[in-house]
């Protein structure tokens, strides 16, 4: 996509209508606040007052997990938090609303490996980015493979259908057109984003009135995803973690993203930086072929600097920093942001 001047225009009240979150990401990295000039060095937003526990009765197949659910804080700048949720037995999603709300709603899915589920830099720093472009968000914190549920690997995805289903049930009171329900999925975040958008079945058995709403989404926007668990390309953390350490052919295969039927899909817009060391770039190109042949409506971004995990925070200043504006330009020509 060529910047113009509208272009540009837009990405540069897009992020001055979130600079509260953004304000402290033009520090150097490892500078910490009183290295400043600023006497007054911004604190972290503060996080949002709404959330909702997923699974009112507990969640499903907990019979025998015994962890204990942490937040642990990585960030030793007061300007910005990083922190990551681990052993979750209580998913919850938590509502960062616009100003302005347009009628789009975005379920946002963090990374983390499989391991552990970031909290601010793909979840509530996004959200935040996102909601001062009018959409209402909401950040899912999600359970674990690896943590003794029964449905395993289908553990995440429970979540995920769960909490799509669950802004659908709330749309009155949340002001969100049923039909304009998205979904972003970062890193492993991507692959379980990926998962929710084209798997058919359902995953757990219906609790209440909330799971008779559909749990797909109307669109789907994939940051560096975790696509396939095959090698060469593989996150083999990722793949550990929800497959166990020597995964059968047949499972691996199963749980590949550029493996599956894309049929029936909504539209999917991609974004990858080439210099990936992580996750490498061919995840979304393998994906990108896949969506392709499925007919989908589609749109990818490579950047050739960005690495893993940039989130928002991360590249400021690069050119990769335009996502959020590409991600909405082309959400608006299929008519889901305003």
């Amino acid at each position: 996509m060529a910047f113009n001047r509208r272009t540009l225009v837009g990405l540069a009240a897009l992020v001055a209508a979130a600079a509260p979150a953004l304000k402290a990401a033009a520090r150097p990295a490892g500078q910490t606040a009183d290295q400043t000039s600023d006497q007054t060095a911004p604190l972290a937003p503060p996080d949002p007052t709404e959330e909702f526990r997923l699974w009112p009765g507990g969640a499903p197949g907990g019979e025998k997990v015994t962890v204990v659910g942490a937040v642990t804080e990585r960030s030793t700048d007061p300007a910005y938090h990083d922190r990551f949720a681990q052993f979750t037995t209580d998913p919850i999603l938590s509502v960062v609303r616009p100003e302005h709300p347009n009628g789009s709603a975005l379920l946002l899915i963090p990374g983390g490996g499989y391991r552990w589920s970031v909290v601010d830099k793909e979840g509530l720093d996004c959200a935040r980015v996102f909601a001062a472009a009018g959409v209402t968000c909401y950040v899912l914190r999600y359970r674990l493979p690896a943590d003794g549920w029964a449905a395993g690997p289908d553990a995440p995805l429970q979540d995920a259908q769960r909490a799509l289903r669950m802004i659908r049930a709330r749309v009155d009171q949340d002001g969100v057109d049923p039909k304009r329900v998205g979904v972003l999925g970062a890193s492993a975040g991507g692959h379980l984003a990926g998962l929710l958008t084209v798997r058919k079945d359902t995953t757990y058995a219906a609790i209440d009135e909330i799971d008779k709403q559909s749990h797909r989404p109307d669109l789907t926007i994939l940051m560096y995803p975790v696509a396939t668990m095959a090698d060469p390309f593989v996150h083999a953390g990722s793949r550990q973690h929800l497959l166990g350490a020597a995964p059968s052919a047949e499972m691996i295969a199963a749980w590949s993203l550029e493996q599956m039927d894309w049929t029936g899909a909504p539209p999917t817009f991609l974004l990858h930086a080439i210099d990936d060391q992580s996750v490498p770039v061919e995840n979304s190109l393998q994906l990108l072929a896949a969506i392709r042949k499925a007919n989908v409506p589609t749109e990818a971004h490579l950047f050739q600097e960005g690495g893993h995990g940039f989130g928002i925070r991360l590249i400021q200043g690069k050119p990769a920093a335009a996502w959020p504006e590409l991600a909405l330009a082309w959400a608006r020509r299929h008519a889901w942001a305003a």
